[in-house]
């Protein structure tokens, strides 16, 4: 088997996900598809979380990754728990299994509805960015009668060299409260009665490849758990965020999660703290892949398109920040001609990928977008009324649905048609 990443690769000249032939089930389901697959997204929660084994720890999986809740379960049994930014991932994420004391609850803006629902839940912790949603969540929890467990993410000021949109640690973000203001946020959080500051948060960006922006980030951290505890307030949990990248290539090399867990263990055994982690993409980028029907070839003087039935509602990320995503056909071929991969959207914008040298193909052929089980249907939507694809999860020489396509009736879902009489 020639392998493009765990458990997806060529046996024989044909697109295999563990033992399922790819074509196979573009056949059966239709496309649109997101085809997982259950042994890789096993292989890459263990090869994060046995990393950080020398420590107490919550591997909180970034539900926005990958919200499916067959996906959360299998996580959960494994012992994953959740990073939510948004009261249906804390849903979602308990739905589906997750210990509610597993649960962090991030993100700069959370309504006191959302509060009060993790508050309800008994979630971990929440990680507070501004001061105005500390005074909100104060008052929230006092209502409830519930003492709300917080840390303050605090903006490290680290460049975590990755694309501008995914990077969350720099002065300039709408992210975290600056490293200077943190301390005197979390003597404020001392004197509020619903309160209770027992951890410190970072999270400097998302698809990080170089290590070395993880360790600056976390010895300044630690410097000021240091500091709040000599203040008296009983720092225990260490939250280092999530982040770090894949190769979205397959020949490409990528950080492996040791080399960052012996940058950030230190620091947390010697402050004897619990460590969170907040891995995403890392355990579900490489876990999943976009199956699209290449409908029409179409050429003029300047280009040649292999027009998909797969577009940008469907897979976002190349539309929103050019990113990358391999893409190779169900069946090897011997040769490669240069197009452009586009979807169906009405926006120019819905490109795959430009000048990319692709397996000769012909209309009616399979191709495979690969690392897309990442942002991928968490980022889909029904724009331009298009039906959002289906999930399946394989097993083995099985696959279950575990989503069901968009029907028409999903489309108008809650939209009522007016009395115009």
């Amino acid at each position: 088997m020639r392998t493009l990443f765990p458990f997806i690769g060529y046996r024989d000249g044909e697109l295999f996900i563990e033992k399922l032939l790819v074509k196979k089930i573009g056949k059966e389901m239709g496309t649109p598809l997101y085809i997982y697959s259950k042994k890789a997204f096993e292989y890459w929660y263990k090869e994060f979380d046995s990393a950080f084994s020398d420590v107490e720890r919550v591997t909180a999986f970034a539900v926005k990754s990958c919200s499916n809740i067959s996906v959360l379960r299998l996580l959960g049994s494994m012992g994953a728990g959740a990073d939510t930014v948004s009261a249906g991932e804390i849903f979602r994420a308990i739905t589906a299994g997750i210990s509610p004391n597993k649960i962090v609850f991030a993100g700069i803006g959370k309504r006191a509805d959302e509060m009060a629902y993790a508050l309800s839940c008994n979630i971990l912790i929440f990680n507070i960015e501004s001061e105005s949603e500390l005074y909100l969540l104060n008052r929230v929890a006092e209502r409830i009668g519930k003492v709300a467990n917080i840390s303050v993410r605090v903006n490290p000021d680290v460049n975590p060299k990755t694309h501008p949109y995914i990077s969350t640690g720099l002065r300039t973000s709408k992210f975290g409260i600056e490293y200077e203001k943190a301390f005197d946020v979390y003597m404020k959080a001392k004197e509020l009665k619903w309160i209770e500051p027992v951890g410190v948060h970072f999270h400097i960006g998302s698809q990080i490849l170089d290590i070395s922006p993880f360790e600056e980030a976390t010895s300044k951290i630690a410097d000021l758990v240091k500091v709040l505890r000599d203040k008296g307030l009983s720092i225990s949990y260490f939250d280092a965020g999530g982040g770090l990248g894949i190769n979205y290539k397959p020949e490409e090399p990528y950080p492996q999660t040791e080399s960052l867990a012996k940058k950030i263990v230190p620091y947390v055994k010697s402050l004897d703290c619990k460590l969170i982690t907040e891995p995403g993409r890392r355990i579900s980028g490489n876990s999943g892949l976009l199956l699209t029907s290449l409908l029409f070839i179409k050429e003029n003087e300047e280009k040649k398109f292999y027009i998909v039935d797969a577009g940008m509602n469907d897979c976002m990320r190349p539309a929103l920040y050019q990113a990358y995503h391999h893409i190779v056909s169900s069946v090897e071929k011997e040769r490669t001609e240069k197009v452009d991969v586009v979807g169906p959207v009405c926006e120019t914008g819905d490109i795959f990928a430009k000048d990319r040298d692709i397996g000769v193909s012909n209309e009616g052929d399979y191709l495979a977008i690969l690392s897309a089980g990442a942002y991928g249907f968490t980022m889909s939507s029904n724009y331009n009324s298009r039906l959002r694809p289906a999930e399946v999860l394989v097993s083995g020489n099985t696959y279950t649905v575990i989503r069901d396509r968009d029907t028409f009736g999903d489309l108008i879902k809650g939209e009522k048609i007016i009395d115009i009489g």
